[in-house]
């Protein structure tokens, strides 16, 4: 039986509608200017932009194909005029330039991590202190209900961030970021690695509970799922896409 364009205009778009592209928003309200990176996962296409500016108050979007990983982050205190000169205080990616090029950025940088689920999948997404802390931000789904709830970390963790882990910026004085204490110290216990390199023997820290106590609902250290991987259905997602806030 032969279908009529309406039929056929209905099936294609059912076709079509169980991998649709996702938006990502990306809304600066701090106080200067930021340098956004974003980095795909293993096995997925970068995004349209790897960095790019994002003045204070400003605001950007970025389409992520079906079925994309990856994470964001800010970069601060960039400067660079000459060709391969770009340098930026925290999250640098070693480019020279504004655009990462699928190069990851160097801690300590908040992260923000998406895996994007297809037809009537889940997407799952998270805010990370695992390789520590420079800008506080948040990620959430644009169309709420059905459990999408946002995952932040609002506080400025360097405000108590301990002496052993701050990163001063070239004043002197001031904590631009706060590292990991698997950064800072390398010990396997903060890295859950060796004997430590499992949820079982992974637990929480000294280190990773300052994290916590200031970002609940971000990733303290490696193994801190239960509190910090969110899911919204994808199909809730596809159309509306999602908000990352950079000060929220």
């Amino acid at each position: 039986m032969e279908r009529s364009p309406l039929t056929m205009m209905i099936f294609v778009g059912i076709l079509v509608g169980g991998a649709q592209a996702a938006s990502f928003r990306f809304l600066n309200n701090c106080t200067s200017t930021l340098w956004v990176a974003t980095l795909a996962g293993a096995g997925t296409a970068s995004l349209p932009r790897t960095g790019f500016e994002l003045g204070s108050g400003a605001s950007a979007s970025l389409k992520a194909p079906p079925a994309w990983s990856g994470r964001f982050w800010a970069r601060t205190g960039c400067a660079g005029g000459s060709p391969g000169s770009f340098k930026c205080a925290t999250g640098d990616c070693g480019t020279g330039k504004i655009e990462c090029g699928g190069a990851a950025g160097s801690p300590p940088a908040t992260l923000v991590e998406v895996t994007l689920g297809t037809g009537g999948g889940a997407d799952f997404y998270d805010v990370s202190l695992v390789d520590g802390f420079n800008v506080p931000v948040s990620v959430a789904p644009r169309r709420r209900g059905g459990g999408c709830r946002a995952a932040s970390c609002p506080a400025d963790v360097n405000a108590a961030c301990p002496s052993e882990l701050q990163v001063v910026g070239s004043d002197g004085t001031t904590v631009v970021a706060c590292k990991s204490a698997c950064d800072a110290i390398g010990d396997p216990v903060f890295c859950c690695t060796g004997e430590y390199g499992g949820a079982a023997a992974c637990r929480p820290t000294v280190y990773s509970e300052v994290f916590k106590r200031a970002c609940p609902l971000a990733y303290s250290y490696a193994f801190d799922d239960a509190s910090s991987t969110f899911t919204c259905a994808a199909a809730a997602t596809a159309t509306a896409g999602y908000l990352v806030t950079f000060c929220p």
